[in-house]
């Protein structure tokens, strides 16, 4: 849909189409990040306009890879954005390897974000109980800061523990994961939403939604293992949502479904689990 917006640069209008701008890794080969977000947010009819971190040739699940930072060049490459007048509707952000690429973050959704625009934080630091081995104590503190500026974050129960300053547990219950979640939206901004992703119960993945200063939880049972790229899927979803004005609670529940099928279909084909989910033969139902 377009947008009546005053013509800019000389009588050419640059933002007539809703756009999300996606600060994350490029990954060639290996279903993941950027080459994941393109064509899910682009499927909504929502133009995706990457800033790349850094560049991979497959990811680091891999036994070996090619990998070339970004972080001298994010700079320059949004210097020329901001000549466009580039406006966004959205700004979703993804793993960082450093302090000082969550600092360019930091001042990206400064530069770019209206009153309108929605931002939608993955805190992305670590699984299982685990924080990922290139994420430092400066860095979670880092990211403690970027989640202030989001209309949205999408935690797992790992990182919500990072985040809250608790002790991660496996088995942390529903009630003490809505009081962690009520004190860590304190610390953001009115209004905003969370939802804890990933949660394993028995022969069921949940999905934790905070929101209105109450929880739901989202149940849905187990299609198989966890593979790579379904945060990057999830996070699409609820990205492209939120711009489109979708309820979050809804939103929650088509990205849980569809992640569901991208899996059962994978496990058919026997794609190997490092290789992610095969979206793309399901990416029609969504």
């Amino acid at each position: 849909m377009g947008k009546n917006e005053k013509k800019e640069n000389n009588g050419v209008n640059h933002n007539v189409f809703n756009k999300i701008a996606v600060i994350n890794d490029m990954t060639g080969f290996g279903r993941c990040s950027i080459a994941v977000e393109m064509p899910i947010i682009s499927h909504f009819g929502i133009q995706c306009c990457p800033v790349p971190t850094s560049i991979f040739s497959n990811h680091s699940g891999y036994s070996s890879f090619f990998f070339q930072d970004y972080t001298d060049f994010m700079e320059p490459y949004v210097t020329e954005w901001k000549k466009l007048e580039l406006k966004f509707d959205g700004i979703l952000t993804g793993f960082y390897g450093s302090a000082r690429q969550i600092n360019l973050v930091e001042n990206f959704i400064d530069e770019f974000s209206r009153k309108d625009t929605v931002v939608i934080v993955d805190p992305i630091m670590g699984d299982g109980g685990t924080t990922y081995s290139t994420y430092t104590a400066q860095m979670c503190e880092k990211m403690k800061e970027l989640t202030k500026k989001a209309d949205i974050i999408t935690p797992n129960l790992t990182e919500l523990c990072i985040l809250s300053g608790v002790e991660y547990r496996e088995d942390l219950s529903f009630e003490k994961m809505e009081m962690l979640c009520r004190s860590l939206s304190d610390t953001l901004k009115k209004d905003a939403k969370m939802v804890v992703t990933g949660i394993k119960r028995g022969m069921y993945l949940c999905n934790y939604v905070f929101e209105n200063d109450k929880g739901t939880i989202i149940r849905k049972k187990s299609a198989g293992d966890t593979r790579c790229g379904t945060g990057d899927v999830f996070a699409s979803i609820i990205a492209a949502d939120a711009v489109r004005g979708v309820e979050f609670t809804k939103s929650v529940k088509k990205a849980a479904d569809f992640i569901c099928e991208c899996i059962k279909e994978s496990d058919q084909y026997g794609i190997p689990k490092t290789d992610g989910v095969c979206f793309e033969k399901v990416l029609h139902r969504l």
